[in-house]
């Protein structure tokens, strides 16, 4: 399939984010999610059919446009429910040398599991640096967390995580510099 022909189901695009990963990144909010948490900051991304689509040239232009853009973000929604045109659109991401950063209601190692089902999982993993994992807890909640809304969420290091045979690496702030 052509690159033109991939689309993706978006609730949203944030051409400018500095909270949604390190550096200026523009954030892509997929549509749909089956975890609707309690307290979601995003409950109209729920729905499967809402939102809009969009081809990923589009969002490629978009981020073409911007010299600024350290890196990318894909939230949501549930980026893992729509993994094929995310996989496309991240391949791109990093041809051009962009830091990307994936927020999923999974927890990674279910995401390691969903994988030997569907290997384009994995794919679109070995091309993410930041995973922001694990369901928004309302009880859990925290204004004062960094690039996450509940303490149960994890900031991981994916690349040096899949380097350690899926041993848990988190991410530090040494790549704030983006």
């Amino acid at each position: 399939m052509e690159l033109e022909e991939i689309t993706l189901r978006i609730a949203g695009i944030e051409p400018e984010s500095i909270v949604d990963g390190p550096g200026i990144r523009l954030t892509v909010f997929v549509q749909g999610c089956p975890h609707h948490c309690l307290g979601c900051h995003n409950p109209e991304t729920h729905d499967f059919d809402g939102g809009t689509i969009m081809p990923i040239t589009t969002i490629l232009d978009s981020i073409d446009e911007n010299p600024l853009l350290s890196g990318v973000t894909f939230s949501g929604g549930e980026p893992f429910g729509q993994v094929q045109p995310l996989l496309e659109l991240a391949r791109e991401v990093k041809k051009r040398s962009l830091h990307l950063t994936i927020f999923t209601g999974y927890l990674f190692e279910n995401l390691l599991e969903k994988a030997k089902q569907e290997p384009n999982i994995l794919e679109l993993l070995s091309l993410t640096d930041l995973l922001v994992d694990g369901p928004f807890i309302l009880s859990k909640k925290s204004l004062e967390l960094q690039f996450r809304g509940s303490s149960n969420q994890r900031l991981i290091d994916v690349q040096k995580t899949l380097a350690n045979s899926g041993k848990i690496c988190f991410w530090h702030s040494a790549f704030e510099n983006l």
